[in-house]
């Protein structure tokens, strides 16, 4: 399936409560010990566009990928992002010897849909698909995104993988991954300044 066809089916999906879909296609939202699949809204798209569930660096539709952005309501009402968003973990020896324009980082974002949804303060809430975003990155911007690869590249190169800090990085960030405090393990995220130039946070129509 090509970028605009999944573009086209994800929109058929705008305004409906993802829950029932993930009952639908038996994508686990929560487990009896009432742990999170924190991926199952992505991993219900997927389902829904008749693709399986891979956690592969690839991007997961071979030549374009699909993520899953979460919106969130303030105090004031106004739609937010809720967080930065997950685009690939880091490998210390993929980075350091591997030039930006052969990265996975870049061909996770190259060519990308976003699912933007609008989530409630917990898992069991209703979540709500607000839009669907085709992401091409502008010359500028794809320069920009190079720039933060290449201070983390330098970093590693120079410091080691332990000192790369979620302070780095204008548009993308490397930050820890995985539970607890300690964790060593890090990932590629998108600040929320890189997802306001594709997602328009105005309400839906």
């Amino acid at each position: 399936m090509d970028r605009n066809e999944a573009l086209c089916r994800l929109n058929e999906l705008r305004g409906r409560d993802l829950h029932d879909l993930a009952r639908e296609f038996e994508v686990t939202v929560l487990s009896p010990n009432g742990k999170a699949n924190k991926g199952w809204a992505g991993h219900v798209c997927e389902r829904y566009l008749g693709l399986p569930i891979n956690s592969s660096q690839s991007p997961n539709f071979g030549s374009w990928e699909l993520k899953s952005v979460s919106l969130k309501r303030n105090k004031n009402g106004k739609l937010a992002f809720k967080e930065t968003m997950q685009i690939t973990m880091i490998d210390e020896y993929n980075v350091k010897n591997t030039a930006f324009e052969d990265s996975h980082l870049l061909s996770k974002l190259r060519k990308a849909l976003f699912v933007a949804r609008v989530v409630g303060n917990s898992y069991d809430m209703p979540t709500y698909i607000h839009s669907i975003t085709s992401v091409d990155l502008s010359e500028s911007l794809y320069n920009d995104v190079k720039a933060d690869y290449i201070l983390v590249q330098e970093c590693i190169k120079n410091h080691g993988f332990a000192s790369l800090t979620g302070h780095m990085g204008t548009y993308i960030q490397p930050r820890t991954k995985g539970a607890g405090h300690g964790s060593t393990s890090r990932a590629f995220y998108a600040r929320k300044l890189f997802l306001s130039q594709f997602i328009d946070l105005s309400e839906p129509t």
